[in-house]
């Protein structure tokens, strides 16, 4: 139970139904990590919330999770080639906790999936890179400079 004193949704627009993002590339950064388990009990997969932060659908979140625990080895290969992925496109090579891949800057390529269970068309992020400083010119890391600028 939460005290809600003071609210008043007569002066708060409501949240409007979100549509998926179209197909395309966007400029994004983790916002949120968590390790959690899997419905089966069997595993932990880590649920990374990204957030767009340029373009005509800046502040919309997409999620990505990656079955790092799973008595299926095949499935903690391809969720460690993804990690692999995002470290490599924000430029953290040894993250020790997951918190140090938020808030870089990336670019995510994001399809559109249809589900299997409701028909609903969901987005899925299917790639990751680094972010462009210039169209087609790759940024230049250096050692001195914070990981926002790279």
């Amino acid at each position: 139970m939460a005290n809600l004193t003071g609210f008043d949704a007569n002066q708060v627009e409501p949240n409007s139904d979100y549509e998926p993002i179209p197909a395309g590339k966007y400029v994004a950064m983790i916002t949120e990590s968590e390790l959690k388990p899997t419905k089966s009990g069997a595993g932990n997969y880590l649920q990374l919330t990204f957030e767009i932060i340029e373009g005509p659908c800046k502040g919309r979140l997409v999620w990505s999770r990656l079955n790092l625990s799973n008595p299926n080895p095949m499935t903690v290969q391809i969720a460690q080639r993804e990690l692999s992925s995002i470290c490599r496109a924000v430029g953290v090579m040894t993250p020790s906790d997951s918190v140090e891949l938020h808030n870089l800057p990336m670019e995510i390529s994001v399809k559109c999936k249809r589900r299997d269970d409701t028909g609903d068309v969901t987005n899925e992020i299917k790639g990751y890179s680094r972010k462009e400083s210039v169209k087609g010119q790759a940024p230049q890391s250096s050692t001195n400079s914070p990981p926002w600028r790279r």
